[in-house]
């Protein structure tokens, strides 16, 4: 992992919450229904909750009943509340809270909460007939309570705080023996053990989605032992730990860069760890991995095993052996603040970022000009990715680098507006000149790749004004 130094300040664009004024605030609700909620009340004053969810929010509270909490007060061996720690306490008061939004019922489907809890976990969802479950256990059993300050869900169980990585997971299963044994030969399992790592001086969460093979799949194959999984992708056993090696190949193939519940699944592709090969999913009747449009042949999710929630990502079932191929090119539309970095500070998804270091800031974003601001605006203002881009105002360059591209030819384009004119170099070639009258997506021009590798795709202000640059967009050429 690299450490980056990075200077950065963040001016709040503030959004006013329209306080619900004859509806009790979260914390009051609480509070005065004891019959129904006074241990988890309990809980949120023994870490000092109340006041946050007595201010104007929006906040959205999954609420254990008295029944919830007792039983898993038995589920831990313990008989109160006052025998677990602070910090466990903590953790289990800030697992049911999402800050800052309000989720109504009418939001949940089948997937995960948009928005992480205040510990930034995602919670699961899915459904049982007309119920809501959360995290696989936990149902909804009274919906959208109206308080002043944001939604109130009544749940019959505790959501219990992710602990356990992608591999423990996995290897704790009996139904995945081969896959989790491919997994640890393959040195794989290392990483997807890996939750967080110290970026500056806070830590860093983690995200993989593993697309896993159980056991009864590769019976069917005829694969048995780890030997027969082996020898089936690879013969060269002395060599498996290498990104070169088939059965790594093969063992990488089935783990994702990021974390993907079904809900963030849509029709594109996917890149794998190595960011060296791509999955393609189509989604219309069904989740479909890899789908041939000439043999209408793909690989299933068992939806009804699959988005299970670990620490540091989502684990999904399939029903086949999902073997490694290069997918056709498809077309990408690549968010420009789509950076590490940016995730980690405060203001990303939620307010302005002032940044004036150029070449030290970012790994991928380079500039020049009197600064780069990170801008977020997710009302009165033209559609964006994700509601932000990137603003330099007068005279200056943004050159931002690309994940890796499947190799192919493409038309490149890309969605600016509020801009002067500007030039755009690809790999260091100028491709075009953009005159202020174009439109907000002009063709750039086009390119032809015979590898599959990241590229450098820069734009350079020729007339002074302000520009905002939110995708770079690849489009194949059939």
């Amino acid at each position: 992992m690299m450490l980056f130094l990075f200077l950065f300040s963040c001016t709040q664009d503030p959004v006013l919450w329209n306080k619900r004024s004859e509806q009790q605030v979260i914390a009051d609700f609480v509070a005065s229904n004891p019959d129904k909620y006074s241990e988890f009340n309990k809980l949120l004053e023994s870490v000092n909750l109340t006041s946050l969810l007595a201010v104007r929010g929006p906040f959205t509270l999954f609420l254990p009943n008295n029944d919830a909490m007792q039983a898993y007060y038995k589920e831990k061996g313990i008989s109160s509340l006052d025998q677990l720690s602070d910090v466990d306490k903590k953790q289990l008061a800030f697992n049911h809270l999402i800050n800052d939004n309000e989720i109504h019922s009418g939001d949940i489907g089948l997937g995960a909460i948009k928005d992480t809890n205040a510990i930034g976990d995602f919670i699961a969802t899915e459904f049982v007939g007309s119920d809501i479950m959360l995290n696989k256990h936990s149902k909804v059993i009274n919906r959208d309570i109206v308080c002043a300050n944001g939604y109130v869900h009544e749940i019959d169980r505790v959501i219990a705080p992710l602990t356990i990585n992608l591999y423990d997971m996995i290897k704790a299963d009996p139904a995945f023996k081969l896959f989790s044994q491919g997994l640890e030969v393959t040195g794989l399992k290392d990483t997807l053990q890996m939750t967080s790592f110290l970026f500056g001086k806070k830590p860093a969460r983690i995200h993989f989605t593993v697309l896993a093979v159980p056991d009864t799949v590769f019976n069917s194959h005829g694969i048995y032992t780890i030997d027969d999984l082996i020898n089936t992708y690879t013969d060269q056993r002395d060599s498996v730990t290498y990104l070169e090696n088939g059965f790594y190949r093969y063992m990488e193939y089935h783990c994702l860069a990021e974390t993907y519940f079904l809900s963030a699944l849509d029709t594109r592709l996917y890149p794998i760890l190595s960011f060296d090969n791509n999955v393609s999913i189509t989604v219309d009747t069904d989740y479909k991995l890899n789908y041939s449009s000439k043999t209408k042949t793909y690989t299933p999710f068992i939806v009804e095993a699959s988005n299970i929630p670990a620490k540091n990502g989502a684990l999904h079932v399939i029903n086949g052996l999902l073997p490694v191929i290069q997918p056709d090119p498809v077309k990408f539309i690549f968010d420009t603040c789509d950076q590490f970095e940016l995730k980690q500070m405060d203001c990303y998804g939620k307010y302005y970022g002032k940044f004036y270091d150029g070449q030290n800031t970012f790994a991928n974003v380079k500039w020049e000009g009197d600064f780069l601001q990170y801008y977020y605006k997710n009302h009165d203002a033209p559609v964006q990715v994700k509601f932000d881009g990137w603003q330099m105002f007068g005279y200056g360059w943004i050159e931002i680098t690309t994940p890796k591209i499947m190799k192919g030819d493409y038309k490149v384009s890309g969605y600016l507006w509020g801009k002067p004119s500007y030039e755009v170099y690809i790999d260091g070639v100028k491709m075009a000149l953009i005159q202020v009258s174009d439109p907000d997506t002009p063709p750039w021009g086009q390119v032809s790749w015979n590898t599959t590798r990241t590229h450098k795709v820069k734009i350079v202000t020729v007339t002074w004004g302000t520009t905002f640059w939110d995708t770079v967009i690849f489009d194949p050429i059939k």
